[in-house]
């Protein structure tokens, strides 16, 4: 454990831990929604906010984050305008994001030199702000999915009915859709713009192949999560490699081996139930002893 001795990996294993447990929420939601592409689509515009803040000499973490936010407010508007084509809103925000980040970065070219950063992430370069940010962030999301627990348990699965129940699923929506917006700005720092969907998606991924009830599969992408990240943050420490694509390799070898194990599981069951099945028609087969006549 000597590399807790320093305070930045004390940092990177704080936030980690943080943005790592609501983001695997954040993605069961997400994937259940048929939405797992909005957390891509909100990274590449966040990219926009913090070329943005570099552009204009501020603090890029802010401008990213407040970016990402407004796009997750404008994703949902979108969104309603094509009620049957909901994966073009999407689309649209993330040209809009992206296109603007490449005029930007063209603009400025000194901007390239800090941004892989942003990209591929530097979980061990969080600085104290970004820590707070991240907390913040954390307890907002905390109190929204308990809060909200059982109207986003509706939504998630039945709109139609939800909205026939009274739920103002217009603004729960809204509201969702500005922390996703938050959550994926806050994990920048962590995995980086290419790779925060990884963090969000992967564990969710494998936690609903694998749970057998709503809330265990909620527990399950945490725990999921939280060991990619450490397990990640522990390995690129010793290994010296990027922080975000070893915690995102990290997120895929899980989900490999749980899906492996689960389908080895299937097949076991079943060549059990076939090597079972010719015993129990042998036994249904044969008069009870109860039944001869006496």
């Amino acid at each position: 454990m000597e590399m807790l001795h320093y305070d930045f990996m004390q940092r990177a294993f704080c936030a980690g831990g943080l943005i790592g447990i609501l983001a695997s929420v954040l993605g069961v939601y997400l994937s259940l929604r048929r939405q797992a592409l909005m957390a891509d689509m909100l990274s590449h515009l966040s990219l926009a906010g913090v070329a943005g803040g570099a552009y204009l000499h501020l603090n890029p973490s802010l401008t990213g984050f407040v970016v990402a936010t407004l796009g997750a407010i404008a994703v949902e508007y979108v969104r309603r305008s094509y009620k049957s084509y909901s994966d073009i809103a999407v689309a649209i925000i993330m040209v809009g994001g992206l296109s603007t980040a490449v005029i930007l970065m063209s603009m400025n070219p000194s901007i390239n030199k800090g941004f892989s950063a942003y990209l591929f992430g530097s979980v061990v370069a969080v600085n104290t702000t970004e820590l707070w940010l991240m907390t913040g962030v954390s307890v907002l999301g905390g109190l929204f999915f308990y809060l909200f627990r059982r109207p986003l348990y509706q939504i998630t699965f039945d709109e139609e009915t939800a909205k026939t129940s009274g739920l103002s699923v217009g603004w729960i929506s809204l509201g969702f859709s500005v922390l996703t917006g938050m959550i994926v700005s806050a994990a920048m720092p962590i995995v980086g713009v290419l790779l925060v969907s990884a963090l969000i998606v992967l564990p969710a991924a494998l936690a609903i192949r694998i749970g057998t009830t709503f809330a265990s599969t909620l527990f399950l992408a945490m725990g999921i999560s939280l060991l990619g990240v450490f397990f990640g943050l522990t390995a690129s420490y010793h290994l010296s490699t990027p922080p975000g694509g070893t915690i995102a390799f990290v997120l895929f070898l899980v989900l490999a081996v749980g899906l492996g194990i689960k389908k080895g599981v299937l097949m076991w069951s079943k060549a059990r139930q076939k090597k079972n099945a010719p015993l129990e028609e042998a036994s249904y087969s044969q008069p009870s002893p109860h039944s001869q006549p006496l």
